[in-house]
């Protein structure tokens, strides 16, 4: 038996990864539907998978096993039993109640392979794909008449059965390592609940995890909204985690008190963001980089430089944490880590309008994979330099298709095990 899965920092040397390599998802997008799966503009397939072939080929040069989710998955569901849950699962989660469709995406879905059939997941499944039966037409067409006229157009007009997930290729959120095990995450938005599903077979059937005692800190099934891209894991008893459009302060005391009950950690530090699709979680204005520096974007703090953390803490003999509201971010984390300094890095390097361009562009959104090594987007040249001039190795990447979406090579990846520091 062996840990899988095994973090104790933001930037002990990175040893393996999760990623997903963008698929048929992206060219599911259309305009009239961006809002609702999360994206701001359609990034071109062919240019983002270039992208993040050559964002996965940095890594694997600095000794970084790359896994890839759909690879995970499909190795995890083995047996016709497994594939016959998973899509059950799938539909039930895509809100497909038993409808005369159902039977008809399942009967699909389970005549391909497994590799195309967790693809096809993936990337959706249109209305014109499934060969439905003369009796459905019927009873579809009946369901219709009886609805408003405008209620008709919107059911016959939307073209999917079901929904792509555009948003898998950010690795980071569905769910994140901590310890020696993780977070299977209640995602926030109706457009991204279904990706966890994946990590929760992985982690139950996959042999690399499967009964090797790994924990789960929260499951997919509660009822408080949790995401990786809030979840930063700062030594191996301290924790940051972002109060967040998607992450709420119920989830992150729910987590907090069974990570304390079992495991070393002792610290959570509970950072207030501004809640906008700007600012949607903690890593796209505030990461770890080295021992003593963090990369921040400066509006996450009001004009006296303050924002509000609530440290949580252990207590010996009691089973919910201790709770302390504190405003001086460096204070907070100077304790925490036991540092008697911290460097802040200023995305845009504190100027209002490059810091503005380059954190929509995942300026502040670094992916350590070492003390003090970072990959970015080499899009983010000033903030790129305000790194170097603080001692910063700064590995650039290319990220102007991959950045529509809105997360940089942090959200790109899910680290599962690094070399403590």
């Amino acid at each position: 038996m062996y840990d899988p899965i095994h973090i104790t920092s933001e930037i002990g040397k990175l040893k393996t990864v999760i990623l997903h390599r963008p698929g048929a998802e992206l060219e599911n997008l259309t305009p009239e539907y961006l809002t609702d799966l999360l994206f701001d503009d359609i990034p071109f397939l062919q240019d983002a998978q270039n992208e993040h072939d050559e964002f996965a080929n940095v890594l694997r040069s600095h000794g970084v096993e790359v896994l890839y989710l759909d690879e995970l998955v499909s190795e995890a569901i083995s047996t016709h039993e497994l594939r016959e849950k998973f899509v059950d699962e799938m539909l039930a989660s895509s809100k497909q109640s038993e409808r005369r469709i159902t039977k008809a995406l399942r009967q699909y879905l389970l005549s391909m392979s497994t590799r195309d059939m967790v693809r096809k997941i993936m990337s959706g499944v249109r209305k014109d794909e499934v060969a439905l039966p003369p009796e459905h037409h019927r009873q579809q067409l009946h369901e219709l008449v009886a609805q408003s006229s405008q209620s008709f157009y919107l059911k016959s007009a939307y073209p999917f059965y079901l929904d792509p997930m555009p948003n898998l290729y950010f690795t980071r959120d569905p769910a994140a390592a901590i310890g020696n095990g993780l977070t299977i995450n209640k995602m926030h938005w109706p457009a991204r609940r279904r990706e966890s599903l994946f990590m929760r077979y992985i982690i139950n059937h996959h042999p690399r995890f499967a009964n090797n005692n790994v924990s789960v800190w929260y499951d997919r099934d509660k009822r408080f909204s949790i995401e990786g891209g809030d979840e930063l894991v700062l030594n191996s008893e301290v924790m940051a985690i972002g109060i967040s459009e998607r992450t709420t302060a119920e989830a992150i005391e729910m987590m907090a008190t069974k990570l304390f009950a079992g495991s070393n950690f002792r610290k959570v530090i509970a950072m207030e963001i501004p809640k906008s699709h700007a600012f949607m979680h903690l890593d796209t204005v505030f990461t770890m980089i080295d021992y003593d520096k963090f990369t921040i974007h400066p509006e996450i703090r009001d004009r006296g430089g303050k924002m509000n953390c609530y440290v949580l803490e252990k207590v010996d003999g009691q089973k919910y944490p201790k709770i302390t509201h504190e405003t001086d971010l460096e204070h907070v984390l100077r304790v925490a880590l036991s540092l008697p300094k911290v460097n802040l890095i200023e995305c845009g390097g504190g100027d209002p309008i490059a810091a503005a361009r380059e954190q929509w562009n995942d300026g502040s959104n670094t992916l350590a994979i070492a003390p003090g090594v970072v990959v970015t987007y080499d899009r983010n040249y000033v903030t790129n330099e305000k790194l170097r001039q603080s001692g910063v190795e700064v590995i650039e990447v290319k990220g102007s298709e991959l950045g529509r979406g809105r997360g940089g090579p942090r959200c790109m990846s899910m680290p599962i095990v690094r070399e403590d520091i």
